[in-house]
Order: C-alpha cells, then structure tokens, then sequence
C-alpha cells in the first residue's frame, strides 16, 4: 500500500516512464494531447505508486457551465432560468455550451471545459461517457446530471421528475373522463423519462381493467414529426383511439396536427394530454392539457446541488426527484362517437 511519503512527483514519474515531465503534467489533468500508451502507462505509475501534487490545483471560476444535448425550443429557457436563479444569488456567471455527438466533438468540448475551469458542470438529459467522467473527476470538477436520459454512473448526484407518477396521472385523468381506447406516443426508447411514463400510462389501464392494445403504442422521439406520424398511423385504426396521451409537449402538438388532417376536432373527438408544460402549450388552440414538469424548480435544485458539491459540503440524497402535476385545461373532454 502507497503511504503518502512514498508517493512520487512528476518529475520522478516522469523518470520511470521515460517522458517529459509536460507529458506527465498533462496526464494528471486530464489533458488528451498524450498518446492512449504512453497515458496508460503513467496512469499505471500513479496507481501503483501514487502521485504527491507540489502545488494546490487552480482555483475555479465564478461560473456555472451548462451543457444541452441541443438548443431548441422552450427546454433549454425554461432550465436556464432556474439555474440563472440560484447562480445570480451567488454572483456565478453560467455559462453554455452543447455537447455535440462523436468522440472528437466531446473531446473539443472537455477541452474548453478544462480551460474554463468552472466552479461545476450541469449536464442536461444526455450524459457524458466514462472517459469524460474520468477526466471532470481527476480535475475535481463537480457534475450534477439534471433530467438524465439514462441511469447515472458512478453515484453522480442527479435531479429529475416524477415520470412514473405523471404518466399514471395523465391516463388516470383520460379514465376519469371516460376513454377506454387511450393511446400513448411514446418518447426514445433509451430516455428513461419515456420508459418511465410508459410504465405509468400501462398501470393506470391495468388499474381501471382496461386492456393495454398494442396497436394504440406508438413510438415517438419527443419531436413533433414523430408525434405527427404515430398519430396519423393510430387516427387511421379501424377502432381508432379517443384520446391520445403524448409524452412531451412537443408530440402532443403533433397529435393535434394529424387530427386536423384527418377531421378531427380537440376536444370533440378526441382528447390530447401532453408532457412538460410548455409555455408554447398554453397557446395551442385549445390550449392543451397536460403534466408539468418543473424545470426551473429542477434546475434551481441542480444548482444547489452542485454550490454544495463544489464547496465540499456532503450531500445527503445522490437522488432528488421533483413531483409532476395535471394541468387541465381545454384539449380533455368526455369521449363522443367514433369518428365515421
């Protein structure tokens, strides 16, 4: 075992790996202009023999970074606000940035990262692969996982919505009024959140004895397009449904595009549930019905979360999970006649 006298310096790693000793630096912090063997090599040394650090780590910015998957539609605003909230309290600057699928658009992003050296790092819904992770932890960056699309590795603290809870009380709410043949458009596969609510709208069929057909499932990706298709696919259905639940707002508005294309009117043939609570949602014609996610209350906690993290206090939840609500408003009626 490597007691901290005999933990060696850079220069001394550097002699036993047969480098320089900016080769050795540039290990340590997580630099990625070193080849994979000679990193794995010194990587090697340090395990086996430790490192002792000769001067204290830089100290962070006053910023807050804020990375997005994408920047479109009122998403992004909504968690924003909630993460400017808590950072202004604080005089933090938050700063933003997305993070662009393929390993040499990661590595850029890290990179810039690093440079910025901020305070934490917000990740929203998709999650950074392992060596990303390694390399925010070696530098002792806090990461706080807001919304995250698939089960968080390594105990990273993470903030999200009661998904299982608003898909049941969007069926529920659907039940209530009367449907019986209610579909559902789901999101991606991969999103826990989709799988979630999935599971949700199945229990509250199962509950009220209701068969789950698996022709009113239809597969989403959270985008419009998507929800225009699955819609238009089930509106087509010999026994179509009455009401459709959508599980983001996005799709939803989809659903109420397809119903245009085929005659049908909201709420008088058919009732359409929604997922987010979008502002855009309020403004539909009619104004739709739907769960609300609260995001800037979520990203508000994520912040906090990560102040905690960055100022070493320890945290007493890796997990906080906000509650979902029904909004109802105007897209939810009583089931008429199938539509002839």
């Amino acid at each position: 075992m490597t007691t901290e006298s005999s933990r060696l310096t850079i220069a001394q790693l550097a002699e036993l790996a047969g480098v320089s000793t900016a080769t050795v630096s540039k290990v340590v912090n997580g630099r990625s202009e070193v080849s994979s063997e000679t990193r794995a090599a010194v990587e090697e040394l340090i395990r086996r023999h430790g490192y002792r650090r000769q001067r204290r780590r830089s100290t962070p910015t006053a910023l807050v970074e804020l990375v997005f998957h994408a920047l479109e539609g009122d998403y992004p605003v909504e968690i924003t606000k909630g993460v400017a909230e808590v950072a202004r309290e604080h005089d933090l600057t938050v700063g933003i940035s997305v993070l662009r699928r393929g390993h040499s658009a990661a590595d850029a992003w890290l990179e810039g990262v690093l440079r910025r050296r901020p305070s934490g790092v917000i990740a929203v819904f998709s999650g950074l692969a392992e060596p990303q992770l390694e390399r925010l932890a070696r530098s002792e960056i806090p990461l706080v996982l807001l919304d995250p699309a698939d089960a968080p590795a390594r105990d990273i603290p993470s903030v999200g919505a009661g998904n299982w809870n608003g898909g049941l009380t969007a069926t529920r709410h659907l039940l209530e009024l009367g449907h019986r043949r209610i579909a559902i458009i789901t999101g991606p596969d991969s999103a826990l959140s989709s799988r979630a609510r999935l599971d949700g709208y199945r229990t509250a069929l199962d509950m009220a004895g209701v068969p789950v057909d698996p022709e009113l499932i239809g597969r989403g990706d959270f985008l419009i397009e998507g929800g225009l298709a699955a819609s238009h696919r089930m509106l087509r259905l010999p026994d179509r449904p009455t009401a459709i639940f959508a599980t983001n707002d996005g799709q939803a508005i989809g659903a109420y595009h397809a119903a245009h294309r085929l005659g049908l009117r909201i709420p008088d043939d058919l009732s359409v549930v929604g997922f987010d609570d979008m502002p855009s949602g309020r403004w539909a014609i009619p104004p739709l019905t739907t769960i609300r996610q609260p995001f800037t209350e979520m990203a508000a906690a994520a912040t906090s979360m990560l102040l905690k993290l960055a100022q070493g206090e320890p945290q007493p939840q890796s997990r906080v999970e906000l509650a979902t609500e029904l909004v109802v408003r105007e897209s939810t009626a009583p089931p008429t006649l199938p539509f002839a």
